[in-house]
């Protein structure tokens, strides 16, 4: 995971200044790709205040991508004779959205989508680190935007740039672990989440005007399939040197 998520973020940012991109409109993509798909790129969006068509490209992209890999990922782990543990690490790691882990895992055998699953929910757990990051990032670039970067440090302030909703989040992991919410009070919990996670992402294309995101052009398109091909062999060579196939 060190290797696919450094794979994402590196390459996804050289790449997007070589296409000359938008950096928001290339991390959006970089952190779909690297961590979570669209839960990932929903967690970061707001924290750098992209725009609802680069959000809305960001999704296209990432989905496009998961919907090719739940139908060539299988194919290629028969292809490669790979065991159901090299190939749970393989969809895990180099998958981009959870759905899609699981629906390809679990298509190559039951047993390669238990690992694929274990390992795709503790790549998950990078949005935190990672959303703090951008947080303290864009607050930066704010302030040398409208201050210059001699005045940036003096108005920078730690409080401006916490995650608020992380610490939520794990306040309310910290409770369901330790028992204070039952699991059927917690499944509620979970689908009703679920049904908001898809009102916000239905929102955001009710907002979003299909001739913007076209003038971004093919070139952030690009960009998605070169990153995802990259953390996809990435993946399959460590893999292969630690002897794991």
């Amino acid at each position: 995971m060190v290797f696919t998520l450094a794979t994402a973020f590196i390459f996804g940012n050289l790449i997007g200044k070589w296409f000359n991109m938008d950096w928001k409109l290339s991390n959006l993509i970089s952190v779909g790709t690297g961590v979570c798909g669209g839960s990932a790129i929903a967690a970061v969006s707001p924290i750098i205040k992209a725009k609802d068509e680069d959000i809305a490209y960001a999704l296209s992209t990432t989905f496009i991508f998961d919907i090719l890999m739940v139908i060539l990922f299988p194919i290629a782990g028969q292809f490669f004779g790979m065991t159901d543990l090299g190939f749970g690490l393989w969809a895990g790691t180099a998958i981009n959205d959870t759905s899609s882990v699981v629906a390809a895992s679990y298509a190559f055998s039951e047993v390669a989508g238990n690992y694929a699953v274990i390992v795709k929910l503790t790549r998950t757990l990078a949005i935190v680190p990672i959303v703090f990051i951008y947080s303290i990032v864009n607050q930066r670039i704010e302030q040398k935007t409208h201050y210059g970067d001699g005045n940036s440090d003096a108005t920078f302030k730690l409080t401006r740039v916490i995650p608020w909703f992380i610490l939520f989040f794990l306040i309310m992991v910290i409770l369901r672990s330790v028992g204070v919410i039952s699991a059927e009070f917690g499944s509620t919990l979970s689908s009703i989440s679920k049904f908001f996670m898809v009102m916000s992402l239905g929102a955001i294309g009710l907002r979003t005007n299909f001739k913007s995101v076209a003038q971004s052009g093919i070139l952030p398109m690009v960009h998605g399939f070169i990153i995802s091909m990259l953390v996809v062999i990435v993946s399959f060579v460590i893999q292969m040197m630690l002897g794991q196939v």
